[in-house]
């Protein structure tokens, strides 16, 4: 039998091998291999002449993107995005006649009334019960949520984040309460701190498998990371010793988990809480404040960094150098005297949910109330508003101080949107307190989306609890399924595939096929190198992430193009 013949069989062979779970969808026949996407749009057909298009060519141009983007979406399963908007365009499409912008804070309408606010203060509080925020959004209660819909997906959530607890441990002031009567110091920082240097130099912590946009926004912002900071000032000083050099040279990145290997390249993609503490230590005991970014359904492993475990170790860190609880002067009330002062802590847990801020709520649900019919193979960590710990002298403490989620993929929109939340008690001043829009400067964009709150209402308002929970059942179970069908063509027709799956993610990574088979099904790739600096070792991966608009059918066609692929046939062993 020919190596081709051989894989396609043994992917033929395994189609039976589904759980009982998906019973159903095993007794549909196998899908063919699924007729070629075609290709790319050519720039020259949208070129636009000085004297315009008439009505024939402007029309063909548009029928083009419509057959290029209707192809390309039967095929993508290489992304954290959902490409059924469960018919939403016929109800909302009456709405496109309208300029909708939601201009400043979504708690006050301002001045541009044609705006969904109301509509976005109905999804922010959905998610607020979801995240256990406690209490609706009030401006005179610290403790009580804020939040607004992004513009842009998670990216700017982060964003926001990183601006609002540069400015929150560097010691801006704060919003409630109002620092002065008088906007000349609304956006001033602290008082140098004459008895530690670097009580407002803050530094950043992020894990390897976190989203590349961190990178990035930490330079926009001008956030310094731990790795900045100790190499300027404490080289060779890093408490985590090189697995491979032994060096004591810091990393770029806080290392994640290691795997079978003992390396991070096969692990799970969490966080390494045991190099996180041991760098946090290292930071917090020269006096700087401690920022720290946990992800929730990681870029390409999906991972779900343990964010109760995280807390419960940092906390006792906190607590032993004064991170609990710390006293802010921001300057001199010129009517009165006295040193305008706010008591805060000395630390920001930022949790990136980009995507499982969106189903993780569901898994929990599902593991804690067997009323659901849905036992889940992990009970996800508590990563919300809810988690708080004992201290020692301050009470419960509530430990996350923000979160961020995508809009457009695990619930799904037609662009990139999303949910960036904290407590009140968190917020800085802005910067500017322009009369022109008529509320708040707030948000990190001026003008916002105000079309992406309608289409996550909309989206909510279709689904019950326990809708949300078969959503996310039928995704594990078909990840569990792909995950079982690559293990048994890579057992059966001898060609390496490396599947893998960390338990409770949607996502599924196996070795990269041939570049025809990326660019049809949308494959997002990523190399390792699993010795470093030995070249010779570098493996490419690619992942599928079974989002809902994921069917069995579709990963059967896929399973089948792989079986047939000449880029993974040749690689049979002997």
């Amino acid at each position: 039998m020919s190596p081709t013949a051989t894989l396609a069989a043994a992917a033929a062979a395994t189609a039976d091998d589904a759980d009982a779970t998906l019973a159903a969808a095993d007794a549909e026949p196998a899908a063919a291999p699924v007729v070629d996407p075609g290709s790319e749009l050519d720039g020259r057909d949208f070129a636009l002449p000085t004297t315009g298009l008439d009505d024939t060519q402007r029309l063909r141009a548009l029928d083009t993107v419509d057959e290029y983007l209707t192809r390309k979406r039967r095929h993508l399963v290489g992304y954290q995005a959902t490409q059924d908007m469960q018919g939403c365009a016929l109800d909302l499409a009456r709405f496109m006649p309208n300029n909708i912008n939601n201009l400043g804070d979504p708690f006050q309408s301002g001045g541009y009334k044609p705006n969904t606010k109301v509509v976005e203060r109905a999804v922010l509080d959905y998610y607020a019960a979801l995240w256990n925020a406690g209490r609706p959004h009030d401006p005179a209660d610290p403790e009580s949520y804020w939040g607004y819909m992004l513009s842009m997906g998670s990216t700017e959530g982060n964003m926001y984040a990183l601006w609002n607890a540069r400015d929150y441990l560097s010691g801006k002031a704060l919003i409630q309460p109002p620092a002065v009567p008088f906007d000349a110091l609304r956006y001033v920082g602290a008082r140098p701190d004459r008895t530690n240097p670097n009580a407002h130099r803050p530094v950043a912590f992020y894990s390897e498998d976190t989203h590349y946009s961190f990178a990035k926004a930490v330079r926009v912002l001008n956030v310094e990371t731990f790795h900045a900071v100790g190499t300027e000032l404490y080289p060779d000083e890093c408490p985590l010793p090189d697995p491979v050099t032994g060096r004591r040279q810091w990393p770029t990145e806080v290392p994640s988990a290691a795997g079978p290997s003992g390396l991070s390249w096969d692990g799970p993609g969490e966080i390494d809480i045991d190099a996180l503490a041991a760098l946090v230590e290292f930071f917090a005991a020269k006096g700087h404040p401690i920022f720290v970014n946990l992800n929730l359904g990681s870029t390409f492993k999906g991972a779900h960094d343990d964010v109760r475990q995280v807390c419960e170790r940092l906390l006792p860190i906190f607590e032993e150098h004064g991170l609990v609880h710390r006293e802010v002067v921001h300057g001199t009330d010129p009517a009165t005297g006295e040193p305008l002062v706010d008591v805060r802590r000395g630390f920001w847990i930022h949790v990136d949910g980009a995507l499982g801020a969106g189903y993780a709520p569901f898994v929990r649900m599902a593991a804690q109330d067997p009323a659901y019919g849905w036992t889940p193979e992990v009970e996800l960590p508590e990563y919300d508003f809810g988690l708080t710990l004992p201290t020692r002298e301050f009470g419960e403490v509530d430990m996350v101080s923000s979160i961020a989620m995508s809009g457009h993929k695990w619930a799904g929109a037609p662009w990139p949107c999303g949910i960036y939340m904290t407590k009140v008690k968190y917020q800085i001043s802005p910067p500017s307190q322009p009369e022109y829009i008529g509320a708040p400067d707030t948000t990190f964009a001026g003008s916002r989306n105000g079309f992406s709150p309608l289409v996550l209402w909309d989206h909510l308002s279709r689904y019950s609890y326990q809708d949300q929970v078969d959503r996310i059942r039928g995704a594990q179970e078909l990840a569990h399924y792909l995950e079982r069908r690559l293990l048994a063509m890579e057992r059966e027709s001898g060609v390496e595939l490396w599947p893998a799956r960390t338990p409770g993610a949607v996502t599924v990574r196996f070795r990269k096929p041939s570049a025809e088979l990326v660019a049809k099904w949308s494959l997002s790739s990523q190399d390792v190198v699993m010795v470093p600096g030995d070249e010779s070792t570098r493996r490419a991966y690619v992942h599928v992430f079974v989002m809902p608009s994921v069917d069995r059918t579709k990963l059967d066609a896929l399973l089948a193009d792989l079986a047939e692929d000449p880029a993974l046939v040749r690689r049979r062993l002997p």
